[in-house]
């Protein structure tokens, strides 16, 4: 349970602080800087880092394009979630983690949604033509928090080292790519990136405190059984 509450509050303390950095991105340096004059925070760093990188809408495409990829793992994840569900014929039989993995996605969903819906700031430039919400990086906030759902569950249902390995590494240098190219692409400020790798590593270590939570209390109930 250690371990477990470790994680909570691990979470629980990233969660926070992408709270905070929110309310700071709206309440410092705040100038009219971006699109049409609309307010961004941090405004002197955002503009810096902005007029450093550049636009590069050929990395924006392409970064588009992958952020299928971890779509495709958390639609692999929705299958096998249905797999386990026609097999055993109950909602209570799946495996835990796997559950809790699909709730763990829909409330990905929803922070997404939430910052569409409440927009903190714009993107520097307009895309096809339109203003879009900026805040936090959507494509950032998928990938990081679902690749490491995929190292994570490789390692808990192999076996193979080797494959261990090979995903862990295959994750890290997509997410990194995926990360570098949002922040050089120029289509996001600074801070929505910083913004994203908090609240996405926030959800992903409560889901992990979640999980071993659940093994917790399925090893207790093995033990129980064992006894008796």
């Amino acid at each position: 349970m250690n371990k477990s509450k470790k994680y909570l509050i691990t979470g629980a303390a990233l969660i926070a602080a992408f709270v905070l950095w929110t309310v700071l991105i709206m309440s410092v340096d705040v100038k009219p800087v971006g699109q049409n004059g609309t307010d961004i925070g941090f405004s002197t760093v955002n503009t810096w880092f902005h007029a450093l990188t550049g636009e590069n809408m050929t990395v924006y495409t392409i970064t588009d394009w992958l952020g299928l990829v971890p779509i495709a793992i958390c639609m692999g994840y929705g299958f096998l979630g249905l797999c386990e569900l026609i097999k055993r014929r109950s909602l209570l039989r799946v495996d835990s983690d796997i559950m809790l993995l699909g709730v763990y996605y829909i409330l990905v969903i929803i922070g997404y949604l939430v910052f569409e819906m409440i927009p903190i700031n714009y993107r520097p430039i307009p895309i096809n033509g339109y203003m879009e919400a900026s805040y936090p990086s959507s494509t950032t906030l998928l990938v990081l928090s679902v690749m490491p759902t995929l190292v994570f569950q490789t390692y808990r249902r192999s076996k193979s080292l080797k494959v261990r390995r090979a995903v862990a590494a295959a994750a890290v240098l997509f997410s990194a790519f995926m990360v570098i190219g949002r922040l050089t692409c120029g289509v996001h400020w600074l801070t929505d990136i910083a913004g994203s790798v908090l609240l996405s590593f926030g959800l992903f270590y409560i889901y992990r405190g979640a999980v071993e939570i659940t093994d917790g209390r399925k090893r207790d109930k093995e033990n129980e059984d064992t006894c008796v």
